[in-house]
């Protein structure tokens, strides 16, 4: 088992199957059209453009690179680029645990609002539907006092179907699966589009997403919107893209791949807020209101703002069918990569094969989500935990993976060189001043901005022992569970890196 040999992709088309698949996700669809609208419309492009080719690319590239380079899982790479950098892995492992537990919840709700649509079961009050009858959300934060079945049951089946994809390989399971997943879901969504196209008033809506605001780009704030969009959206800074990235051929596209990843993830986002958009444009048009009073993102949008409009158009069922299979389709292949992490971690710290990882640190994963969020306070975990994991642990943790190395481990060379070596664009000095001093200074900026918020109010007007309980617990607690992790001894690690070929000899003997 010690010298088992690392699976790889069939195909580089594979591979950027799961790595898009991975990268779009519930974010592109009911994230990016609002956060697009609200920070200057058209105008907001520009931003968000500058932001994809200064951080997002590559940030990419860097993962891409260091998965490619060390061949193993977060903890292991980073462990084979400098030891005292593994907690930074398994800190990122630690937060794909948090994000699968309620990630999973939102795709089960979508499963069943596919069926719900067909009849339009949440009547004339999408959002009394949403909170009372099926989340059963209790008045307040505080203790779990119900368990609720119509939701535990799609979850249920959610995992299920999560883990046996997880079972069944790189190549049998994640590779196919995302084959299927990526191209109908495309093909969904684009049916979907064309038919908010021809709604009366889409045209108001697609006015009001994309006429530019050019006072807004001398806004920080938009900027900082934009690189937020982008850093969240691509799946960086939490571990996936070093992961899928270990399962490479040696001779691989590293920043072609990074180039084709980004601006596919980006035109979804541009494809979702056309369709995202028309149809608000309808809502606003057969109302009477302007759009200002019916955009909104996030829970609100897909499960009350959306619900509401699919029940006034032609075609409702439909319409529904396919809007909510694409939060489906969308939400399982990020989840997928997402638990692919935390399953690479523990293969490459125990020598565990692959079905035996999944059933145990996957099971336990999908067991903590199915004892949490199918309840009473599920909600409230939910946007609690979701908050402060993203701007507490995926941002901190990629802020601090990029300050160790391109500043303390000074590695940003090495990894120029092994990008060079098998890509069909190569790298130059902008990739080191970007990752060396542009991505930094941002994502301190966004640290800073947020914790400035932070302070000012409570977020969500949340009592302040539920955000230090909830929100507090999952974002220290992952640095706590990445560091005392690390402190565990390895003994299997040198024939680990025998296996991989990065050993110290391999590390630090080459022309690197």
């Amino acid at each position: 088992m010690q010298n088992q040999h690392r699976e790889q992709w069939a195909t580089r088309a594979g591979f950027l199957m799961a790595a898009i698949g991975s990268a779009i996700g519930l974010g592109n669809i009911w994230r990016f059209p609002y956060i697009a609208y609200d920070n200057g419309g058209g105008a907001f492009l520009l931003p968000y453009l500058i932001a994809l080719l200064t951080a997002g690319i590559p940030l990419l590239i860097l993962e891409y690179t260091i998965g490619h380079r060390f061949r193993g899982s977060p903890p292991a790479a980073f462990r084979r680029m400098s030891r005292p950098a593994e907690p930074i892995g398994w800190w990122q492992v630690a937060i794909c645990f948090v994000v699968a537990t309620y990630y999973a919840v939102i795709i089960a709700w979508a499963v069943r609002f596919v069926g719900f649509s067909i009849g339009q079961e949440w009547g004339d009050d999408p959002n009394a539907f949403l909170n009372g009858e099926f989340l059963q959300v209790a008045d307040a934060p505080g203790m779990i006092s119900s368990y609720v079945a119509g939701v535990a049951w799609p979850l249920i089946a959610v995992w299920v179907f999560t883990l046996a994809v997880l079972a069944l390989g790189i190549r049998g399971g994640i590779e196919r699966a995302n084959r299927v997943f990526i191209p109908l879901l495309v093909l969904l969504f684009v049916i979907l589009v064309v038919r908010a196209l021809f709604l009366p008033g889409a045209a108001v809506g697609l006015d009001a997403l994309f006429s530019p605001d050019w006072s807004a780009i001398l806004d920080g704030g938009v900027w900082v919107a934009a690189y937020g969009q982008i850093f969240f959206s691509l799946s960086v800074g939490f571990g996936i893209m070093i992961t899928y990235a270990s399962y490479l051929r040696r001779r691989a596209d590293l920043t072609g791949s990074a180039l084709v990843a980004g601006f596919a993830n980006s035109s979804f986002e541009i494809l979702a807020g056309i369709g995202v958009f028309a149809t608000i444009g309808f809502m606003a048009a057969s109302s009477g209101v302007a759009v200002d009073e019916v955009a909104t993102s996030g829970v609100g949008l897909a499960f009350v703002a959306f619900p509401q409009i699919i029940s006034s158009m032609p075609g409702a069922a439909l319409f529904g069918v396919l809007f909510f299979g694409s939060l489906v389709l969308a939400g399982l292949s990020s989840l997928v990569s997402i638990v692919q992490v935390i399953v690479s971690a523990v293969q490459d710290r125990t020598g565990m094969g692959r079905l035996p990882a999944v059933l145990s640190v996957g099971g336990a994963t999908a067991i903590a989500s199915i004892v949490l969020f199918p309840t009473d306070q599920g909600l409230y975990l939910l946007d609690v935990a979701d908050h402060f994991i993203n701007q507490y642990g995926i941002a901190l943790a990629g802020l601090v993976a990029v300050v160790v190395v391109a500043w303390l481990l000074r590695r940003l060379p090495a990894m120029q060189a092994h990008a060079n070596e098998t890509s069909a664009v190569p790298l130059g000095g902008w990739w080191r001043i970007t990752l060396g001093l542009i991505t930094p200074i941002v994502l301190g900026w966004m640290m800073w901005d947020s914790l400035s918020a932070e302070f000012a109010q409570n977020y969500g007007d949340y009592p302040t022992w539920f955000l230090l309980a909830i929100g507090g617990g999952v974002a220290v607690g992952a640095i706590v569970i990445g560091v005392l992790v690390a402190l565990v001894p390895w003994k299997r690690e040198r024939n680990a890196e025998a296996s991989a070929g990065t050993g110290p000899d391999a590390r630090d003997g080459g022309k690197h």
